[in-house]
């Protein structure tokens, strides 16, 4: 009898998020609406809620959803938010709740990896692979020139 491999358990987007907007990534209100609704936009059942702000700027934020989690850390001084989606299962689809969150922060780019975790081949030792990609969301504007 052969093998019997499973699906993998879950699926783990980690992305850099560049150029965002300070303003939006800076407001603690704003954040916490873009995280529910990127975990609304894929399909999650939201649980807990919880997003502060930290000197002298950022905001971390993260949305527990039963999938598993949503959440976030951001530096409005320098653009950038670091951005963490992971869920279970096969009922949501988290890749757009990652396009919708960096597109909401206002991101320029984005330096995406997703990880397939929980791949079994059938002997119950579990491992994970990863893809990586970079996507620029807004055409950048002209860049100005140094003397």
């Amino acid at each position: 009898m052969g093998k019997i491999t499973h699906s993998p358990i879950g699926h783990h987007y980690i992305v850099e998020a560049s150029g965002c907007d300070p303003k939006i990534i800076g407001n603690v209100e704003k954040v916490q609406q873009i995280l529910v609704k990127a975990a609304e936009i894929a399909g999650a059942s939201v649980w807990s809620i919880s997003c502060s702000k930290f000197p002298p700027s950022g905001v971390s934020g993260v949305v527990v959803i039963s999938e598993s989690h949503i959440s976030t850390h951001t530096w409005p001084e320098m653009g950038y938010a670091a951005l963490d989606i992971y869920t279970c299962g096969t009922n949501v689809k988290p890749e757009k709740g990652v396009i919708f969150a960096i597109e909401a922060f206002g991101a320029e780019t984005s330096h995406i990896t997703e990880i397939t975790r929980g791949i079994d081949e059938g002997d119950a030792v579990f491992y994970h692979s990863f893809i990586t990609w970079e996507e620029r969301l807004k055409k950048a504007g002209p860049k100005k020139e140094r003397d």
